[in-house]
């Protein structure tokens, strides 16, 4: 456990972030939650690189009772729900194994296609599982999120929409975005740790 110290306390950070900042609107389609949340796959491919498989799916679990309890003190300050807890909850755990298995099938290709590649995957996989559970419509109604249903032009410029159609194609689109700048500190992270190239590099 002592080795994966790092990585779990950096799996806190970023979950307890994104818990908090996921409330803060960041322009139109947003939340600043959207730019601290991708954090968590660089910190799991970060682990699965230098420790393995085991190690990585040990910081996940972490990060999903961190997040699961600090949703669930949020939803009994009123600051989201149960709905949205469950949301994040199953969207975290799922998509974060998706990357961890999926980064350990690619580990022998060029360096920057496992971190990619995963985190692509599992950013669809995370984008797609939240915001249908939280606020697709075909669900049971929840009074707290009935607004994401009101229909807008999609992106402010496309034909009408749900509202929250628009937000999980803003946050994808982030997410994507952030995988490839994430590239860079992988890299530099796992060279330094490391302190000799591994393979591929």
């Amino acid at each position: 456990m002592r080795p994966i110290l790092p990585a779990i306390l950096a799996m806190a950070a970023t979950v307890l972030a994104s818990n908090i900042l996921v409330q803060f609107r960041l322009g139109d389609w947003l939340t600043w939650g959207a730019l601290t949340y991708p954090v968590a796959f660089l910190v799991t491919d970060i682990t699965n690189r230098i420790h393995g498989l085991a190690a990585a799916r040990r910081v996940v679990v972490a990060g999903f009772v961190i997040g699961v309890i600090c949703s669930l003190v949020a939803a009994t300050g009123g600051g989201t729900t149960l709905r949205i807890t469950v949301a994040s909850g199953a969207a975290f755990l799922l998509a974060q194994l998706l990357d961890v298995w999926l980064f350990d099938r690619l580990r022998h290709r060029d360096w920057w296609q496992a971190p990619f590649l995963s985190s692509v995957v599992g950013a669809v996989l995370d984008t797609v599982l939240f915001f249908t559970i939280a606020f697709a419509v075909f669900l049971p109604a929840d009074a707290n999120t009935g607004w994401s249903n009101e229909a807008v032009p999609l992106l402010g410029a496309g034909p009408l929409a749900p509202l929250w159609v628009s937000l999980g194609i803003a946050d994808w689109m982030c997410k994507m975005t952030l995988a490839v700048l994430a590239l860079v500190p992988f890299r530099v992270l796992v060279r330094k740790i490391l302190s000799a190239p591994v393979r591929g590099y």
